[in-house]
C-alpha cells in the first residue's frame, strides 16, 4: 500500500455479503499494511475469489 506509515489507521473489506468472515488490519511496515481474516462460521469461501478493499488514514496532528 504505497504512502502507508506505521501509526496510520488501516481497515479493510470484503465485496461479499457473507458475514463469516471478521477482518482485522493495521499497517506492518511503511508500505505494507496486513489484512488477516478470520472464519466465525462453518462456511467456506474462497478467498482469492473475493475482492478486498483497503483503506489507510493519516492521522492529522492539531
Amino acid at each position: 500500500m504505497p504512502g502507508a506509515r506505521r501509526g496510520d489507521f488501516a481497515d479493510a473489506s470484503l465485496d461479499t455479503s457473507s458475514i463469516a468472515f471478521v477482518l482485522n488490519c493495521h499497517v506492518r511496515l511503511n508500505n505494507s499494511v496486513r489484512v488477516m481474516a478470520r472464519s466465525v462460521s462453518a462456511s467456506t469461501m474462497d478467498l482469492a475469489a473475493v475482492p478486498l478493499a483497503v483503506q489507510v488514514v493519516t492521522p492529522r496532528l492539531a
